[in-house]
């Protein structure tokens, strides 16, 4: 192709639409881009599904086979702080779809708003997790050598409300909190890694990025928040209400 093909392609137009500049080279549109990156973004989460899809089957078989061991874990398990953190992440999907909107609607100060105030859920997030690591840490209740069942307490209405587990469980109540820190120190690193986004986010967003017509950034990165959110809405049934009942 000669010079002046060149310069009167559409694809080398600089001052018309054809070629705005958040265009890649190897895209002939834009909405070709956009529906290639959404796709990718699709299935990338197909490949996280699949992933936590295993660790939820292991869980579901082992929460089979040691039942009452898996009761008596989730008691020690505060379904007060379980609570609020599902709140906050409800309420993190909400903030991050409404940033989705604001760039859409070309509001940058909204989105950059917005972007900040998912993040700040997000830390509020991580902060009770920790709280929780570390009380479970103190109470020797991290699977090793220093694993304790003596402060658990049998919920099994059969025996009294005072008798202490019995030590052969030791083993079988390990799995369940394997599994605990497995699950949800997977998902708090999804969270980390999507804050760490966010700053991204929000450092491009106060430029004036994605508010120009081109938000597939966001719009993807919404998609991978609310499926660590969905992740989460499925862990703390699962992990936390197991027969609470008396």
């Amino acid at each position: 192709m000669d010079s002046q093909a060149i310069a009167t392609h559409p694809d080398h137009t600089h001052a018309g639409h054809e070629h705005p500049p958040y265009l890649r080279h190897h895209f002939a549109t834009v909405e070709q881009q956009r529906e290639t990156s959404s796709f990718g973004m699709w299935l990338f989460l197909l490949t996280e599904i699949m992933f936590f899809g295993g660790m939820f089957a292991a869980y579901m078989i082992y929460r089979n086979w040691y039942y009452p061991a898996f009761v008596a874990g989730s008691h020690q398990l505060s379904i007060v702080l379980g609570t609020i953190n599902t709140a906050v992440l409800i309420c993190s999907s909400f903030t991050m779809a409404m940033g989705v909107y604001s760039a859409e609607m070309r509001r940058k100060s909204a989105l950059v708003m917005w972007l900040l105030a998912t993040i700040v859920l997000g830390v509020v997030f991580l902060g009770i997790k920790a709280d929780e690591y570390h009380e479970k840490w103190e109470k020797h209740h991290v699977p090793g050598l220093n694993f304790s069942v003596q402060d658990f307490v049998r919920v099994n209405p059969a025996y009294p409300e005072d008798k202490a587990l019995p030590l052969d469980m030791a083993e079988k109540t390990q799995v369940y909190f394997s599994l605990y820190f497995a699950m949800t120190g997977m998902h708090a690193l999804h969270m980390i890694i999507g804050i760490s986004i966010l700053i991204g986010l929000v450092i491009k967003a106060q430029a004036g990025a994605y508010t120009q017509g081109h938000m597939t950034t966001i719009e993807n990165f919404g998609l991978y928040w609310h499926f660590v959110d969905i992740v989460w809405i499925f862990l703390f049934p699962l992990l936390y209400l197991i027969s609470r009942h008396q």
